[in-house]
């Protein structure tokens, strides 16, 4: 009786067994990688957006002088609890006022333009002799949602920030997230753009998702294990838990048949 089941004991063994493999291709990096290899890193620089929150610091052989540019703020604390408290806004038509200087356009330009900008008008009005001028984003962040061990929104002080660097702030992938099918949701200068990374080839690193841009949000999604299991069987454990009961149930059926 048993050899004529035999296709059924192999069917149930076969099922077990495809839904517990896991595939190399699905699941390694790089695969494309060659050894040794040294290529060009992609070196774009961010520019600053509406909503930003900028720090200026201006400085000055003569710090008297410079004062009057600065804002003044005792509670270093509350920088990090409120950025806004020690930072300009940049507001909807791109733009932050300063002390005396009035309103400085920003968006569309680096860290370093506005550094550079904002030293000329204080040479050309003749308010400093020597200035110097560091500007940094408070408010730089990133969103990673999906299939990551620890989803969130992530604060990155860094002028530049790559997508690894962010996967690993999130605990890097689950072993059910899509290495092939990696999304990030962009706004930029009033529009949103939507770009889908291939991490399992070096391909994007010379694309404009290697690096990744403030208010980013990263979407890693289900691969299609998940997604047929999803709503169906919790993983391998009800898998396995379900082929025992038909191993079972056969079981008992075959030796009633005897």
């Amino acid at each position: 009786m048993l050899h004529k089941n035999r296709p059924i004991l192999l069917f149930l063994l076969a099922l077990l067994l495809g839904q517990s493999c896991a595939f190399k291709k699905d699941i390694l990096y790089f695969q494309d990688l060659s050894k040794n290899s040294i290529d060009s890193i992609n070196t774009s620089v961010n520019t600053i957006q509406v909503n930003d929150i900028l720090s200026i610091r201006v400085s000055d052989l003569n710090p008297e002088v410079a004062a009057p540019f600065n804002l003044q703020n005792n509670a270093q604390s509350n920088t990090q609890n409120n950025p806004a408290l020690n930072g300009y806004l940049v507001n909807t038509e791109g733009k932050i006022t300063f002390p005396i200087l009035g309103n400085i356009q920003c968006t569309g330009s680096s860290i370093a333009d506005l550094e550079t900008h904002i030293t000329k008008c204080l040479l050309d009005s003749g308010y400093l002799k020597n200035p110097t001028v560091m500007i940094r984003v408070l408010n730089n962040k990133v969103t990673v949602l999906g299939e990551v061990r620890s989803p969130g929104t992530y604060i990155f002080s860094e002028q530049n920030i790559t997508l690894l660097q962010v996967l690993g702030y999130a605990g890097d992938l689950t072993i059910n997230g899509s290495r092939k099918d990696i999304l990030i949701i962009r706004e930029e200068n009033g529009k949103r753009s939507y770009q889908e990374v291939d991490i399992t080839s070096v391909n994007w690193f010379k694309s404009a998702s290697y690096q990744i841009r403030t208010n980013d949000v990263v979407v890693v999604k289900p691969n299609n294990p998940k997604i047929k299991t999803a709503g169906h069987i919790a993983g391998i454990g009800g898998i396995t838990s379900i082929v025992s009961f038909a191993l079972s149930i056969f079981l008992i059926i075959n030796t009633l048949s005897k």
